[in-house]
């Protein structure tokens, strides 16, 4: 449990942070602790089924969503 504590409170800091004034360098890295988030709370989802953990992973692709969109460009 006290894995997934820690995950929550990472999760939250990555939500919490701000997107303005990143470097492209900057980006790159939000975008992999995103995805690093995501994967490891998937990970703890699949055994428990907690639609909390679900609503945190939404939130969480939504953020890396847009980092990308801004790294990416839009079509």
């Amino acid at each position: 449990m006290t894995a997934l504590k820690t995950l929550k409170s990472e999760a939250q800091e990555y939500l919490d942070s701000s997107m303005s004034h990143m470097s492209t360098s900057d980006r790159v890295a939000a975008s992999r602790e995103g995805k690093r988030l995501i994967l490891a709370i998937n990970e703890i989802f699949k055994k428990t089924e907690n639609e909390v953990l679900m609503d945190l992973m939404k939130e969480l692709t939504a953020k890396k969503k847009k980092i990308e969109v801004r790294l990416k460009g839009r079509p």
